[in-house]
């Protein structure tokens, strides 16, 4: 069933993914065979890992020397060149398709469609916001860390979309390409890289006598990916390209939100004494 993706060198998967996720010039060091980029979900956690990284030191050394807002949204604006803003096209096509669609054929089209909508914007301009004030009610140290956390995080969580069939055949796929199915080694492979630096830093962020609190971590965003995924299925009956960034973006941004409110739960009894 994979025999065409397991022929090819182990790296080509690994560099699709980072080409596929990225607008880096990683083409211009090597060009995976096609087949490759059938796999690409299979390693979309690794490529938070850089995605996460490039943004999380931006903001943290910005900071130094820079107002904090500043830092923040020059983050934010680091990874959106990175991506090219490809998963904030899927969520502002997310939002579109499924805020202005009233059933699945109308849902895939106006998500296909290359405008953007009323919904769109709103979602854009929401998402962008939150992100914003999430990030901002940190210290940059936290702050810092919660990005490397939660951007492979996010994206090990949307992997699980596509064990959803493709809303759409592979020739209206808009990179066409239709994602393989996860076996057993993808799955592992998408656990280690989108765990471990969760687990790693959720140590760091709390100590061990806030443990109640560190479970909020996984949960709620797990509990989100749930709710995303049974309204996907229901109302599309698979996935598309556009929903995956857009849950992507809605967990991060979830897991984002817990890590603030987490800080500002702790910090509160040192308020009051203060």
């Amino acid at each position: 069933m994979h025999t065409d993706t397991e022929q090819s060198p182990w790296y080509d998967r690994i560099w699709a993914a980072l080409i596929f996720f990225t607008r880096l010039p990683f083409w211009r060091i090597h060009e995976p065979a096609r087949e490759s980029y059938k796999t690409v979900v299979e390693f979309w956690p690794l490529t938070g890992w850089l995605t996460g990284g490039l943004m999380a030191a931006t903001l943290y050394f910005g900071s130094m020397y820079l107002p904090y807002i500043i830092a923040v949204l020059l983050a934010i604006v680091v990874r959106l060149l990175v991506t090219g803003a490809l998963h904030e096209d899927g969520l502002a096509d997310f939002f579109d398709g499924f805020g202005g669609g009233t059933d699945r054929g109308r849902i895939l089209a106006i998500m296909k469609d290359s405008h953007i909508g009323t919904f769109g914007v709103l979602g854009l301009i929401l998402y962008i916001l939150l992100l914003a004030s999430a990030l901002f009610s940190m210290p940059p140290v936290l702050a810092s860390l919660a990005i490397i956390a939660a951007d492979p995080f996010a994206k090990m969580l949307t992997a699980g979309l596509i064990t959803l069939p493709y809303a759409r055949s592979e020739e209206e796929a808009k990179a066409r390409v239709v994602y393989r199915s996860l076996g057993r080694k993808a799955i592992l492979g998408l656990a280690l890289q989108g765990l471990l630096p969760m687990a790693v830093i959720a140590i760091f962020f709390f100590p061990i006598i806030n443990y109640q609190l560190s479970i909020i971590n996984w949960l709620l965003p797990c509990l989100v990916l749930f709710f995303l995924y049974y309204y996907i299925r229901r109302r599309l009956q698979g996935y598309t390209g556009d929903c995956c960034g857009a849950v992507c973006l809605i967990v991060e941004l979830t897991t984002l939100l817990v890590f603030s409110a987490q800080q500002v739960i702790i910090n509160f009894p040192f308020s009051i004494i203060n």
